[in-house]
């Protein structure tokens, strides 16, 4: 009698273990079939039971509800209830919270004290969705990755090799009928819970006097954030909702973007002091400044970096951590109030565990923020109307109201904020669906071999080299293999980024996150790999708005511009066996 064959054996398809990315698990909608969904749930649950973290107090586990909540993706409904039905089948109950932003969900659960799920892809294209799962007392870390990547892994073997006909799963992956587990109806306590949050320190008349309008289109928060705003005191105007799913990266506003924004205001009657909105999940914020002159309506689009510390110094931050691609002049603009920045590679797990360094040392004002403005409050702090609790992953609404209530004090246009900053302006695009190995290669080529070594700063042939607290840990003289290494790097660093195109010398190269180059005029161009998605990104700085502009164009110019140029340049090393 032949034996049965177990579910790997009749699959239509290849499996595709999920990874992690910059924050989170993000995949394409293929990838993402139930039972890899079901294996991350199932995997992340036992890890958090094996360190502790299901529940920061003393419940019985069939007592214990794990908060769930979605995006506005038509795939976010297939992965929640595959989500779902793993949190069911590991013994919890399901706190189903709806479709709220990022921070709502997280901020409940953490006010609870109970691991938590979204289901989230935040702003990359509709092809492709997410899973990002919390502990009781906060986000996954980067170092607790590897022991939820083993526990998954045991599940899948678990469930790859049941007997076919025992699986819940069909040869696609997806839960057969009877195994399919419906959502319960939506809890909205957590929707509450957030705006009770802001209610408690923004005065209802904190934005009185603003028109807003609120660009809706797919993002989560659409319902939940115009009537936070509302609550303050702002008239909000909402428009331009879609029922379709719209990516939209709030990290790269393009001039394209910026004239549809001022085309929808101008559809409306009146006139707004600002358009906001966020990315689909709603834990990045969209902060645009509108200013009349000469009868005419300026828009000026508040770059997530400089939000960020406009934010951080009206909360009277003490300490600050930023990741290494927000704006350079962030030293300058916090060094005049005695505080120092501390910078990171990209991804809030790292911006957390920096927030954790500052509060060890003992800071008592902790913030974060990442470019893209998203905002990271890691200690309570005391305002005029109550204490804002801790809520240390990204959240667009803080920024969102605080920028507005304090350019609304001020009697001030928005755009005025920005001129406190020493000039240095940022612009970043992207090359998407941009090869993943190709973006390793190129990474993996500007890497030293030495792991302490984030900094290389050229200086009359030799190489100074830093850690990532900027402190020397060598030098490698002129006549040194490694220093003639490097040079040969730079110089086809500077091939690409050349005078032709207006670059000056390359004098230093950061490799904490990506490839960031300093040039001796000041500007700066920052090469990275997206963590969430196959994509390249430039960040480019410069001494005024044009030229940060004309470096971001370049680099991205199809089909060949800087990054293409660079990248053609690193393969064919690579092919050649020198990378």
């Amino acid at each position: 009698m032949s034996k049965e064959p177990a579910l790997k054996d009749i699959l239509e398809y290849t499996p595709q273990p999920l990874r992690f990315g910059t924050s989170g698990v993000r995949a394409k909608v293929t990838e993402l079939t139930d039972i890899e969904v079901y294996c991350l749930t199932r995997g992340t649950l036992a890890y958090f039971e094996q360190t502790g973290k299901i529940a920061c107090n003393s419940e019985p586990a069939d007592a214990i509800a794990i908060p769930l909540a979605g995006d506005l993706r038509p795939s976010t409904e297939r992965l929640l209830q595959a989500t779902a039905k793993a949190i069911v089948d590991a013994g919890y109950q399901v706190d189903y919270v709806g479709r709220i932003p990022t921070p709502a969900l997280t901020y409940y659960a953490l006010q609870n004290g109970i691991a938590s799920f979204v289901v989230t892809g935040s702003h990359i294209p509709a092809d492709r969705n997410g899973q990002k799962a919390n502990r009781c007392d906060g986000e996954v870390l980067k170092s607790d990755e590897a022991g939820i990547v083993r526990a998954v892994s045991a599940f899948r073997d678990q469930e790859y090799n049941r007997p076919a006909s025992q699986s819940p799963f069909d040869a696609r992956g997806m839960f057969k009928p009877q195994f399919k587990y419906p959502l319960p109806d939506s809890n909205p306590a957590a929707a509450e819970v957030f705006q009770s949050r802001y209610r408690k320190v923004f005065p209802t008349d904190a934005l009185k006097g603003l028109r807003v309008l609120f660009f809706e289109y797919s993002a989560v928060g659409r319902e939940l954030i115009p009537q936070i705003l509302e609550n303050a005191g702002a008239e909000v105007v909402r428009a331009g909702r879609s029922e379709e799913f719209i990516p939209l990266d709030t990290e790269a506003i393009s001039d394209h973007h910026l004239q549809m924004l001022a085309d929808l205001a101008g559809q409306q009657s009146g006139q707004f002091d600002a358009i906001v909105s966020t990315d689909g999940d709603s834990d990045r914020p969209l902060v645009i400044g509108l200013q009349q002159s000469g009868g005419e309506t300026k828009l000026q689009f508040i770059p997530g970096d400089l939000l960020g510390a406009i934010v951080a110094d009206a909360l009277k931050a003490d300490a600050v951590a930023v990741p290494i691609s927000a704006n350079p002049a962030l030293e300058e603009f916090f060094n005049t109030r005695g505080i120092s920045v501390l910078r990171t590679r990209i991804g809030s797990p790292y911006v957390i565990e920096a927030m954790e360094t500052l509060k060890s040392q003992g800071k008592q004002r902790v913030v974060a923020w990442e470019a893209n403005g998203g905002f990271l409050l890691g200690s309570a702090i005391t305002l005029e109307k109550g204490v804002l609790e801790p809520l240390p992953t990204r959240d667009a609404t803080l920024p969102m109201l605080t920028v507005l209530q304090v350019a609304n004090q001020r009697q001030i246009p928005l755009a005025q904020l920005l001129r406190e900053f020493p000039p240095c302006y940022g612009k970043s695009d992207l090359l998407d669906e941009f090869p993943q190995e190709d973006s390793r290669l190129m990474v993996e080529f500007f890497k030293p071999e030495d792991d302490r070594i984030k900094t290389l700063e050229f200086i009359d042939g030799a190489v100074r080299l830093l850690d990532a607290d900027n402190r020397e840990v060598g030098v490698w003289p002129q006549e040194s293999g490694q220093a003639k290494s490097w040079l040969e790097k730079k110089r086809l660093l500077e091939s690409v980024f050349s005078p032709a195109e207006g670059f000056a010398e390359i004098v230093k190269i950061n490799v904490l996150d990506g490839i960031r180059c300093y040039f001796a005029n000041g500007e700066i161009a920052h090469v990275r790999p997206s963590g969430n998605a196959p994509q390249l990104r430039i960040y480019a700085f410069a001494s005024t708005p044009e030229r940060a502009r004309e470096i971001a164009v370049l680099a991205v110019k199809e089909p060949n511009g800087l990054l293409r140029r660079l990248q053609a340049l690193v393969v064919e090393r690579g092919s050649n066996g020198t990378v």
